[in-house]
């Protein structure tokens, strides 16, 4: 079976191949078989109420600084792929939340994964609190009498801004810690929105556990440490990953999640548990996969694919 797939994607020269789990899925494709072809969110156009981009034929390499080749650009219509991998990072602002709305156009007549309109209704922080009895105390807002009551209740909290990635501007303020008031200051000036505080978990010390679901089922983890002198266990934040397994608490947590995102069209999702507590789930563009298979653990990309080809069959 030869699937004709396109890649929507941040740009593929700046990307790190390393943990990249978008080049990861291309790399699996390719050995397939599959038709690659790979294009920006920038060079996405609607006419007429018909999706078209700007694509061009992609060859992907496991070669760092040699990692792709890309043929002439063409204009093609979206509705022509037999897939769409919508892979690109976050921030979830909207020129991403307009690329859902156009996806959505094309999709399920071209399998859009994840399902766009799903993608957009599920913002990561956001998505994770329709789970409140498997998330640790967590308060969402911008309101500064709201956060010093939080605060007052547990002493020791996390805030971060409602749509960031990758750790960025994460930040732990113990009860007595004279930042407070910078900080909130800070973050209003520099986010719109509003934000996630949550009460701080020691036992991040000993990891962040990335776990990998595949259309709703465990597919795989990793355990993200942080280096010494930081908080944020990120990989691109300078976490180091490290082999593990799922405790009982944490199946019980996948087997909560996965009708969920199975309803939604959430094929492949990244959730992120700290002692046994649950604190994102990532629809985007989650990392994890290159990590886990360096560790010896399953071939993620491969089931993924296996998922989408038994779908397009069906």
């Amino acid at each position: 079976m030869t699937l004709n797939v396109a890649v929507q994607m941040d740009p593929i020269d700046r990307i790190n191949i390393a943990g990249d789990s978008a080049f990861a899925l291309l790399l699996e494709a390719q050995a397939r078989g599959h038709a690659l072809s790979y294009y920006t969110t920038d060079r996405l156009a609607m006419r007429d109420g018909e999706v078209f981009a700007t694509t061009q034929a992609l060859e992907v390499r496991d070669v760092a600084g040699d990692h792709f080749t890309l043929g002439e650009a063409k204009r093609a219509r979206l509705d022509s792929y037999d897939v769409i991998l919508m892979r690109q990072d976050p921030p979830f602002d909207m020129n991403y939340i307009t690329a859902t709305h156009l996806l959505e156009r094309v999709h399920p007549k071209t399998l859009v994964v994840n399902d766009p309109a799903h993608v957009r209704n599920a913002p990561e922080k956001i998505f994770v609190t329709e789970f409140p009895e498997l998330m640790p105390p967590t308060l969402i807002t911008r309101d500064l009498d709201e956060i010093k009551a939080f605060r007052e209740e547990f002493g020791d909290i996390v805030v971060k801004p409602l749509y960031g990635h990758g750790g960025a501007s994460v930040f732990r303020l113990t009860r007595d810690d004279l930042n407070f008031g910078s900080l909130y200051d800070l973050f209003a000036t520099t986010f719109r929105e509003a934000w996630v505080v949550q009460r701080f978990i020691p036992e991040v010390k000993h990891g962040d556990k990335r776990i990998i679901l595949v259309d709703g089922e465990f597919a795989g983890a990793v355990n993200r440490v942080p280096s010494e002198g930081d908080l944020r266990s990120n990989m691109v934040r300078g976490g180091a990953a490290k082999e593990t397994d799922l405790t009982p608490r944490e199946r019980e947590i996948c087997e909560r999640l996965g009708p969920a995102l199975r309803a939604r069209g959430l094929l492949f999702t990244g959730i992120d548990v700290i002692d046994g507590n649950l604190t994102e789930i990532n629809v985007t563009a989650p990392t994890g996969i290159r990590a886990i298979a360096r560790l010896g653990g399953p071939n993620i990309a491969a089931r993924i694919w296996d998922v989408i080809e038994a779908k397009r069959k069906g």
